[in-house]
């Protein structure tokens, strides 16, 4: 246990192109998060914002500094973390962190980008920049790693090229109730398999789109206010350059964030009720809940086809839409997530929105193709 729990969270509509700043939605989804914590802004203690691109587009530096003196804070503690599409995830690491070791009472955490700040050629050469040098000269992007693993784990495991629309048509289906999802609309499996190719065998529809918007958390001691409960927070990197990885389709990184995690909270994958897998591509959502250990390797294809990871299905993934239709604004996806499993496992939504019975949940949130990911465990209050 760590000793922190999750008062308050705050998140902003998920859009291809936001009328507002930045800056103003890191502000706005922070707002809504110390609102729904009932926590006052001098109890604050330390700010911590994740963020990637930002400094890359030539848009705002020091934003932390920025984003301090926009709410009112000044005189916290504040840092900006990036740690590239992993970036909200590591700022909840940080804020955990501070509130678990003593240093602050109340944490801030916030998530913020906004994509559409600069032109796609702009916007997915910075991307690209996230990996390994050798492979950026070579004019290697994420697509083109998602293609090459969704090839490599098609063949292996002698999956249908329909095993991975099918976890697009799952995800777009979640987010059609989801208000804030930047895609409510349902795709069929035809859908996907007749869009455009982006990285064979991937399709546009396996692809998450770029986004902007921002996703917030107020972080305070369990024995100081009530809320969802941090079990477990942790992280581990990987190999650098994917070339230099002895299997294409394992994501080290992912196995052994999720085992510390799962070590620290003393819980098993059999405990998790819900779970927020990073979509990034349709092929990391089956390879992820492989690595974790959800499903042994080869299967979860076969467990998505036949409506296991569905939202009312055994074992629900990605019921807010995850970044496929969600969207995917780099530095606040791994805070929508802990968003998305503090609403289900506080009961907040309705209907078919709610996961049923859901008391703990786990998210993951992957920097680049795999180079780090920070895992995380929630329980019900």
């Amino acid at each position: 246990m760590t000793g922190v729990t999750i008062s308050g969270v705050g998140i902003t509509p998920f859009e291809s192109d936001a009328e507002r700043s930045a800056l103003e939605l890191a502000t706005a989804a922070s707002e809504d998060a110390l609102d729904d914590a009932a926590c006052s802004l001098e109890a604050v203690d330390s700010v911590h914002v994740g963020n990637v691109l930002t400094e890359a587009l030539d848009v705002q530096g020091g934003l932390a500094n920025a984003f301090v003196s926009a709410v009112g804070l000044e005189g916290v503690r504040a840092d900006r973390i990036e740690n590239t599409s992993a970036s909200g995830a590591s700022a909840t690491h940080r804020g955990v962190e501070a509130v678990a070791s003593g240093a602050s009472d109340v944490a801030v955490v916030v998530g913020v980008e906004k994509m559409s700040d600069a032109d796609t050629s702009t916007v997915t050469d910075a991307i690209s920049k996230l990996t390994h040098g050798r492979e950026y000269v070579q004019g290697i992007t994420l697509p083109s790693f998602g293609g090459l693993a969704a090839g490599a784990y098609l063949d292996r495991y002698d999956a249908p090229r329909e095993a991975l629309a099918e976890v697009a048509v799952k995800n777009h289906e979640n987010a059609v109730d989801n208000d804030i999802a930047q895609f409510q609309k349902e795709v069929s499996v035809e859908d996907a398999l007749d869009s455009p190719v982006v990285a064979d065998p991937l399709r546009l529809y396996d692809c998450c789109p770029m986004t902007d918007g921002a996703a917030a958390v107020v972080l305070e001691r369990e024995s100081d206010a009530e809320g969802v409960h941090v079990r477990s927070i942790g992280s581990a990197t990987g190999t650098h350059a994917v070339a230099e990885r002895p299997d294409p389709i394992e994501i080290e990184s992912v196995s052994r964030a999720s085992e510390r995690t799962f070590a620290d909270a003393n819980l098993s994958r059999n405990d998790v009720d819900v779970a927020c897998i990073h979509d990034a591509f349709t092929v990391l959502e089956l390879l992820e809940l492989e690595e974790i250990g959800f499903f042994e390797r080869g299967t979860a294809w076969e467990a998505t086809m036949r409506g296991e990871t569905a939202r009312d299905g055994a074992f629900p993934v990605n019921p807010g839409g995850g970044l496929k239709a969600r969207g995917h604004p780099l530095g606040a996806t791994g805070l929508s997530q802990v968003v998305e499993l503090v609403w289900q496992l506080r009961g907040d939504l309705r209907g078919d929105r709610q996961v049923a019975g859901a008391e703990t949940g786990f998210a993951v949130n992957v920097a680049g193709f795999g180079n780090n990911s920070v895992c995380t465990l929630l329980e019900a209050p």
